[in-house]
């Protein structure tokens, strides 16, 4: 992580402690751009992980917490590739059925997922505290949906912390 440039590190503050989350640009650019302009402007802060499915993944990023909200930005052409797998600790974007259609909507992969390699943008990956990503409140039913979920605190590129 060393080598990794400050302007691609966000800090995710959960309850719980810190998640730093490095972007990668070299992959998903537009996507990487668009979390980077939407923590510094403090969108994430107090945004709930509305959809939290054991073995799977955390999706947060809705500042309704319904599922279908997102920024007031222009949603993002799908920036796909097979350089990179869903793994543990991997972020992709969320999106419906459209391909063109992330916004701000993002997931935390607790497990690998195989099956959406190449199926969606994969914006990063979690470097330290993972571990709290973890201890993220579970939903129920197949979608996963979670009652009084779990927020993020605040959320910041690295560049603009002290």
């Amino acid at each position: 992580m060393a080598d990794t440039d400050r302007n691609d590190l966000l800090n995710m503050d959960l309850a719980s402690g810190r998640v730093v989350i490095r972007l990668r640009p070299d992959l998903a650019p537009l996507a990487a751009e668009r979390l980077r302009t939407l923590s510094a402007e403090g969108f994430y802060d107090n945004t709930p992980f509305h959809r939290v499915i054991p073995g799977f993944m955390a999706q947060g990023g809705d500042p309704t917490g319904s599922g279908t909200g997102g920024s007031k930005l222009p949603d993002l052409k799908a920036e796909f590739t097979r350089a990179a797998k869903f793994e543990r600790g991997t972020i992709g974007m969320a999106r419906t059925m459209d391909p063109n259609s992330a916004n701000s909507q993002f997931f935390i992969m607790f497990e690998p997922s195989p099956h959406l390699d190449g199926q969606y943008t994969i914006v990063g990956d979690v470097t330290e505290g993972m571990e709290l990503v973890d201890k993220i409140k579970r939903g129920s039913g197949s979608g996963g949906t979670v009652q009084d979920p779990d927020r993020i605190v605040k959320m910041r590129p690295a560049s603009v912390e002290a």
